[in-house]
């Protein structure tokens, strides 16, 4: 007796190893609070690595600068997988749009959990990393549906918007004003609360970027391509990025605080430069085993986020009643204490990726 066939399997999405480790590395990065360097600061020896875990006071950028445009970068390199193992299993592109509006908006409800659980109070705002994305997902979504020139088009009109709301409607010290900027004072008129550093919501106009820029990079990395072409690609993005941004900056300084248009594109350089590194050495080079670590973490960016967020400070405490706080190798102890810490929540998400348990939203 004849049996009807199984019925067909769509091939999956082939996964980039290369992008999983560079969003393991990130997230790691982020979640280890700048490995407590923040305790060595006016330390003669430490003190200038310790300055690349501190964010700059206001103009410039160091490394700990760069991590937030990578977290979003990254988002926006894994739409273009995400959406097309959707379409795989059948999804169509009404089905798409809704599922990018949902998690967009579990993005705001989850980044007002981190941000009312940390304050201890409820204290609606819209600049955490969380709620940034949740704009420049949906904002990038819409424009990837255009044609590449108009998507370009998109990017110019999203920077040099942003620019002209600095310098139409400037603070008291001009538009680059730390106190009293637009996005300032607009979300001071909704949400009645005054930030310290001076991020504002409307940050998203020109930050969606970074996240725009990495759908783009995601697609090339989907391409036929050879991976050398890809690689030289890469490499011209980020000359581009830096030659434009150093272009910019004796009119438009580098702040990451008002995602002015020469941070933005100076930190996708950087953001540019740290994936080429991970390409290279991953998907060229052939060498993949040492960064199984990093995937373990990046199968589960959003689950180490919301356990950094929330209960590192728990985690620090309930660490140190064994390691006592490692006050007995001197200087360093702050550093060997958050490592344990990170390397605490390296093994839960360990734990979760052995059981193939992802947090997704």
């Amino acid at each position: 007796m004849a049996t009807a066939a199984p019925p067909e399997v769509p091939p999956r999405t082939k996964r980039c190893l290369a992008l999983d480790a560079y969003r393991g590395f990130i997230m790691l990065i982020l979640a280890s609070e700048g490995f407590g360097f923040s305790e060595l600061q006016g330390d003669p020896k430490w003190g200038r690595i310790a300055h690349w875990f501190q964010h700059v006071p206001w103009e410039g950028g160091v490394f700990w600068d760069m991590i937030q445009p990578a977290f979003m970068f990254m988002v926006g390199v894994a739409m273009p997988f995400a959406l097309a193992r959707r379409r795989e299993l059948g999804a169509t592109e009404r089905d798409n749009f809704r599922h990018v509006l949902v998690r967009s908006l579990h993005l705001v409800i989850l980044s007002q959990i981190i941000i009312w659980v940390g304050a201890g109070r409820i204290q609606p705002q819209l600049i955490n990393v969380l709620s940034q994305i949740a704009f420049t997902y949906l904002l990038s979504y819409l424009i990837m549906q255009w044609r590449w020139r108009y998507q370009v088009v998109a990017m110019v009109a999203l920077l040099a918007g942003w620019t002209a709301l600095l310098f139409v409607f400037p603070g008291p010290d001009g538009p680059f004003s730390k106190q009293n900027h637009i996005g300032l004072v607009i979300d001071r008129a909704i949400f009645h609360y005054d930030y310290d550093p001076a991020y504002s919501t409307l940050n998203f106009i020109a930050s969606t970027v970074w996240t725009l820029s990495g759908v783009w990079v995601g697609r090339l990395l989907m391409t036929s391509k050879a991976q050398r072409s890809i690689l030289q690609k890469l490499a011209g993005g980020m000359i581009l990025s830096f030659a434009i941004a150093f272009a910019l900056h004796p009119w438009i300084p580098f702040i990451k605080q008002l995602c002015t248009a020469s941070f933005i594109l100076y930190s996708l350089g950087w953001v540019l430069f740290m994936l080429i590194g991970f390409y290279l050495v991953i998907e060229l080079m052939g060498y993949r085993k040492w960064a199984s670590p990093l995937v373990v973490v990046g199968m589960n960016s959003i689950f180490i986020y919301f356990v950094s967020e929330v209960l590192f400070r728990w985690l620090d405490r309930a660490v140190g009643v064994f390691t006592f706080h490692y006050n007995f190798i001197g200087k360093l102890a702050p550093v060997a204490q958050a490592t344990t810490v990170l390397a605490v929540m390296w093994y839960m998400c360990y734990w979760l990726y052995k059981r193939a348990i992802y947090f997704k939203l």
